[in-house]
C-alpha cells in the first residue's frame, strides 16, 4: 500500500463520508461531503482562527504599549513643565538683579558727576586765593622794597645834614628842602607800614582758608574713592556675565566688540573722558581711575547693542518643549539615521515666533522641506532660520529687531506635527543653537 493511499485511508477513518439531505416537496436531494473536502474546511477553519488569535494578540499589544508611551510622554512634559517653570523663575530673578545693579549704577553715576562739579569749584576757589597771595607777596615786597630803600636815603640826608652845618645859607635851604623830602618819606613809609600789617593779617586769614579748603579736599577725595570703589564694583558686576555668555557661546567678544566700536564711532556725551586743567603734567591717579570706569561703561554699552545682534533669545516665549536638540538623530518619516542642523520648539499652532537678534529679512517664502520659511540675516556673519510656519508676518528687505513677532508656529513642509525648527548659523555652516540660549540664561 502506497504511502497515498494510507493518507487516504487515516483521512476515511477520522473524516468519514457524509452527506447532507435537502428535501423538497417533489424530491429529496443531497450533497456529499468527502473526506477531503471536509479536511480543506477544517484546515480553513483553523487558519482563519489562528489568523483571528494572533490579530487579536498583536492589537491588544500596540493598544497597551500606545498607553504606556501616553503616560511616558505625560510624564515627561510634566518634567519639561517644571523644568521650564524653574528656569523662568532664575531669569526673572536674574533680570530683577540686574535691574538693581543698574539702579545703583545710575545712582552712584550721578553722585560722580556732582562730585566732579564740586571739585571743579574748589580748584577754581584754590586758584583765585593762590593768585590774591601772589598779588599780595608781590605788594608786600615792592613796599619793604620801597621802606628799605627810604632808609638809606634818610641815613644819607643825615650824614650829609652834619657834615654841612657850617655851609652857607643856601646850602641850609637846601637842607630844609631835603627835610621836607624825609618829612614825605617818613609818611609815605607809614602808610606802606599800615598797608603791610593790612596784608599780613588777610594773609593769616588766607592761611585758615586755606586749610578749611585743604580738608574739604581730604574729604573729598576720600568720598570720591568710595564712589569710584562702588561704581568700579557695579560695572565689574554687569560685565563679567556678559564675557562670560559670549566666551561659553564660542563667540570672538573683542572682535564683536571693536566691530561695534567702528560701527559707532561718534564723541560726546556722558561717557566722555573726563579731564582737569593739569599745566601740561600727566593725568592724576582720580583721573585715569574715572576715565578706565568710562572706559568699562563704553564697553558695557557696546555689548549690549552686540547683544542685540546676536541670536541669545529664544524664538519662542510661550508655552512650549523641547522634542529634538541638534545632531545626529533616528528620522522620523524614513527611520534612518541623519544630521539635524537645529533644534525643535513643539508648541500649539499660531505660538507667536519671534525675532532672536536684530537683522534683515532675507527670505520669507515656502522652501522644500522647510515649509514656509524665514531667514534672517545678523551682524558677524550669522544667520538663523526659522521652519514649518503656519503663517510669516515679515517681507524680505525687512529690519526686524530682537524680540519682534515674524511668524506663527504651524506644521507645513517635511513635518510630524506642530513646531518651529529653528537653525544657527555662522558662515553658512550650522551650529547647536542651545549653545547661545543656554549661554544667556545667567545674564536675561
Amino acid at each position: 500500500m502506497g504511502l497515498k493511499q494510507k493518507l487516504n485511508t487515516l483521512i476515511a477513518r477520522n473524516l468519514p463520508e457524509q452527506r447532507l439531505f435537502l428535501r423538497s416537496d417533489t424530491e429529496t436531494r443531497f450533497v456529499r461531503l468527502s473526506p477531503k473536502t471536509q479536511l480543506i474546511a477544517l484546515s480553513g477553519s483553523a487558519l482563519v482562527l489562528g489568523w483571528t488569535i494572533i490579530a487579536s494578540a498583536i492589537l491588544l499589544m500596540d493598544t497597551l504599549g500606545a498607553g504606556n508611551y501616553r503616560e511616558q510622554a505625560e510624564r515627561e512634559q510634566r518634567l519639561y513643565e517644571q523644568r521650564l517653570n524653574a528656569l523662568a523663575a532664575e531669569r526673572d530673578t536674574r533680570a530683577e538683579e540686574a535691574h538693581q545693579a543698574y539702579l545703583r549704577f545710575a545712582i552712584a553715576l550721578d553722585e560722580v558727576s556732582a562730585m566732579q562739579s564740586r571739585l571743579l569749584a574748589s580748584e577754581e576757589r584754590r586758584k583765585e586765593l593762590e593768585t590774591g597771595i601772589g598779588v599780595m607777596q608781590a605788594t608786600l615786597s615792592r613796599t619793604m622794597q620801597d621802606r628799605d630803600g627810604a632808609r638809606e636815603e634818610i641815613t644819607r640826608l643825615a650824614a650829609l645834614l652834619a657834615d654841612s652845618e657850617a655851609s652857607e645859607a643856601p646850602e641850609l635851604a637846601r637842607i630844609d628842602e631835603m627835610s621836607d623830602t624825609l618829612d614825605f618819606l617818613v609818611a609815605a613809609l607809614s602808610g606802606a607800614a599800615a598797608e603791610r600789617d593790612e596784608i599780613a593779617e588777610r594773609v593769616q586769614g588766607s592761611d585758615s582758608v586755606i586749610a578749611e579748603l585743604e580738608l574739604d579736599r581730604k574729604l573729598l577725595e576720600e568720598r570720591n574713592d568710595r564712589i569710584f570703589h562702588q561704581l568700579e564694583e557695579a560695572v565689574a558686576v554687569s560685565l563679567e556675565p556678559l564675557d562670560d555668555m559670549f566666551r561659553e557661546a564660542g563667540l570672538p567678544a573683542d572682535s564683536i566688540i571693536e566691530t561695534i566700536r567702528r560701527g559707532y564711532s561718534g564723541q560726546g556725551g556722558p561717557l566722555t573722558p573726563i579731564t582737569f586743567s593739569t599745566k601740561g603734567e600727566p593725568p592724576s591717579p582720580e583721573q585715569m581711575r574715572a576715565n578706565t570706569i568710562l572706559e568699562r561703561l563704553d564697553a558695557l554699552n557696546l555689548y549690549r547693542i552686540a547683544v542685540q545682534k546676536t541670536p541669545f533669545a529664544e524664538p519662542v516665549k510661550g508655552a512650549f518643549r523641547y522634542t529634538s536638540g541638534y545632531g545626529k538623530r533616528r528620522d522620523p518619516k524614513t527611520g534612518g539615521t541623519r544630521m539635524h542642523k537645529g533644534a525643535d520648539f513643539a508648541g500649539s499652532r499660531g505660538t507667536p515666533i519671534y525675532s532672536t537678534a536684530d537683522g534683515v529679512v532675507v527670505h520669507a517664502s515656502r522652501s522644500s522641506g522647510y515649509g514656509n520659511l524665514i531667514k534672517i540675516k545678523h551682524e558677524f556673519g550669522i544667520e538663523t532660520r526659522y521652519a514649518h510656519l503656519s503663517k510669516i508676518r515679515v517681507t524680505v528687505g525687512q529690519r526686524v529687531s530682537r524680540g519682534e513677532r515674524i511668524g506663527d508656529m504651524g506644521n507645513t513642509g517635511r513635518s510630524t506635527g506642530t513646531h518651529l525648527h529653528y537653525e544657527v548659523r555662522i558662515g553658512g555652516n550650522a551650529v547647536n543653537p542651545m549653545t547661545y540660549i543656554k549661554a544667556a540664561r545667567d545674564v536675561f
